[in-house]
């Protein structure tokens, strides 16, 4: 009799359900988002119309995209240039904190390597 692992496509069909719900999630707030806030980017304050408003994107102020309340309280509307650099902004200020951001701990640079130049430098001088 097989074991219940013996599908070598459940592993796939795992991962491609979870992604189909989490694009799900992330419509259906997209969505309120836009009926909650105006069209435009809360940074830039660049205006969008149905052309270009797949380039706004809704922003959770919390980091946490599993936080959506139905007020909209944890969202923002950022154009993708305001969104990549909120991003990259909260990453790096987390990584120089060495805070934990999702599975794995960021932390700051242990190697110095000019520990000892003040003393190569002193030794030349005398």
């Amino acid at each position: 009799m097989a074991g219940k692992n013996s599908d070598p496509n459940r592993l796939d069909r795992i991962i491609a359900d979870a992604r189909r719900k989490q694009d799900e999630r992330a419509q259906a707030y997209r969505e309120k988002a836009l009926k909650l806030y105006p069209w435009i980017c809360g940074r830039c304050s660049r205006e969008f119309t149905q052309q270009n408003l797949h380039e706004l994107t809704v922003h959770h102020r919390d980091h946490n995209h599993d936080n959506n309340p139905e007020d909209g309280s944890n969202w923002e509307l950022l154009c993708l240039y305001c969104h990549d650099n909120e991003h990259a902004r909260y990453l790096a200020q987390h990584e120089n904190s060495g805070v934990t951001t999702g599975d794995t701990r960021t932390t700051s640079a242990s190697y110095k390597p000019f520990s000892g130049l003040q003393d190569l430098l002193k030794n030349r001088k005398t």
